[in-house]
């Protein structure tokens, strides 16, 4: 059997893709986001994750932003 055509695929994504808050709703996706979304995925489920990822973003905007943040703080709330 004959894998679909790259378009079909994409297109398939396009319509069937879950709305998650990690991925750009228009645009590049952001990779800190990307990453961070990884990192956390490898620890639980997704259920689990999205909230937890909502609020870390929400207090650690960016990469720059998470690094200047006091070690203890972060670990504080990534427990």
């Amino acid at each position: 059997m004959t894998p679909p055509p790259a378009a079909d695929l994409l297109a398939w994504y396009d319509r069937h893709r879950r709305a998650l808050p990690w991925r750009a709703a228009a645009g590049p996706p952001d990779p800190y986001r990307v990453w961070l979304s990884e990192v956390m995925l490898q620890q639980t489920t997704v259920a689990v994750v999205a909230p937890y990822f909502l609020r870390f973003v929400e207090r650690w905007p960016t990469v720059a932003a998470l690094a200047a943040a006091a070690e203890a703080e972060v670990m504080l709330a990534w427990a």
